[in-house]
């Protein structure tokens, strides 16, 4: 079974004929609109969903994937069990099996390797891949942020040194929407032009008071950035009732119906879309699966693949998918090993994100690790590799420098898109 499962990973691999754009003439250059980034934060098992091997045995401590793989529309592709929905659509769908950072033990530092594309530093805070997606693409349309946050926040996720123009606009409870952007009822249309009216006053004084001032620029972008965004027009995106229910139960509660937000959100004109997966904790541990979160990790699955395939499948209907780039991220993956409680422990050196959509070339996978997906045996990717995959499908050069005050800071840290996948 392992020889068997290796082999037709190995083959399926050798036939996308993979290459980087280094290898080639011509630097990729995709035509996607949209970008969403499901984030599992814990560190999503890659031996347990998108890259399965022989089955192991957390009891005996026996090394192996925890479910049973099936196959997929790919040929030579397969998948863990419980992500059946997306196996179907497989043929949309690139687990990246080989991506490696030097990260291990810390979920903060890592977060920030799998948001920034670089190593953490104390002189120099890198902006993320929403805000260079923002800050490169702006919004696609008018009266709407280019970067949206559906999650808690925080410094990693954010514009960096790019300043507040690239930052997001962020919410947690998707019933109300992005909090302070909704005026209350008792606000008339006559009281809020007055409102207004003595702000205008105010930061124009500010603007003289602290010309030059970075921090008071970048405040006062903010506020410009929500008097933007709190008109009527924004916030019918956040009511789902708009949708049918037959629709909204397709895509399943809690997570389910942020992605179905977010397919509203692209449709008025935001570039750019974090959502986090399992914001409270439906296992119990979330996707760090240490003890007993590894007894039902598949529940994270199972609702993952439910929402993700809906995701997928509304996309296509609306003639969306191949203008919106889906990727899954996570700040590192899990060994083949069981730890004492039957769980598993953290590790970097070989994982996988996966894309979907955008109009790339896909091929169910690329990459091959070895017989527990705990090295690179072809392809192994770099971070910033994949960085520059999603920049160069979001039509951005990725040979470009951004700038920290008069410093130039190449756009990724020396990443070169996957040409093969163009």
């Amino acid at each position: 079974m392992k020889r068997r499962h290796f082999l037709q990973s190995t083959a399926a691999a050798a036939a996308a004929t993979p290459l980087l754009a280094s290898q080639t003439n011509a630097m990729p250059m995709g035509k996607a609109e949209h970008c969403v980034m499901i984030w599992l934060g814990g560190g999503m098992a890659q031996i347990d969903t998108f890259d399965p091997k022989a089955m192991g045995d957390a009891k005996a401590k026996k090394a192996g994937s925890y479910y049973k793989a099936i196959d997929t529309a790919v040929p030579g592709v397969q998948v863990c069990e419980h992500l059946s929905g997306t196996a179907r659509m497989m043929e949309q769908v690139t687990a990246l099996r080989t991506v490696h950072h030097d990260v291990v033990d810390e979920h903060a530092a890592a977060t920030n390797r799998m948001h920034t594309g670089r190593p953490t530093t104390g002189t120099v805070q890198y902006p993320s891949i929403g805000s260079i997606i923002a800050d490169q693409r702006g919004a696609a349309g008018e009266g709407v942020p280019a970067y949206m946050l559906i999650g808690y926040p925080n410094l990693t996720r954010g514009p960096g040194f790019l300043g507040q123009k690239a930052g997001f606009v962020y919410l947690t409870d998707i019933k109300s929407g992005p909090a302070g952007l909704a005026r209350p009822a008792e606000i008339t249309d006559g009281r809020q032009a007055r409102r207004e009216q003595l702000l205008t006053a105010v930061r124009s004084a500010g603007r003289k008071r602290f010309a030059g001032d970075k921090l008071y620029a970048d405040y006062d972008s903010a506020v410009a950035e929500s008097l933007r965004l709190s008109g009527p027009d924004f916030m019918k995106s956040f009511d789902l009732s708009n949708e049918s229910d037959d629709l909204r139960n397709q895509y399943g509660d809690g997570f389910g119906q942020r992605l179905l937000m977010t397919r509203r959100l692209f449709q008025s004109g935001v570039r750019f879309i974090e959502v986090s997966h399992n914001m409270n904790f439906r296992n119990g541990t979330g996707w760090d699966t240490h003890n007993d979160g590894q007894l039902n990790q598949h529940v994270l699955i199972q609702e993952l693949d439910r929402s993700m395939s809906a995701l997928m499948a509304d996309l296509e209907a609306h003639k969306m998918l191949d203008k919106t780039l889906i990727v899954i991220n996570s700040e590192f993956g899990r060994p083949a090993q069981f730890d004492s409680g039957g769980g598993r422990g953290h590790y970097s050196k070989n994982f996988s994100m996966v894309l979907a959509g955008g109009g790339l070339r896909h091929q169910g996978a690329y990459g091959v690790s070895d017989e527990l997906a705990m090295n690179a045996v072809e392809n192994p990717i770099s971070v910033p590799d994949a960085f520059a995959t999603i920049m160069a499908t979001m039509g951005i050069d990725t040979s470009i420098n951004l700038y920290d005050g008069d410093r130039p800071v190449p756009i990724t840290d020396g990443g070169v898109p996957i040409a093969s996948l163009f």
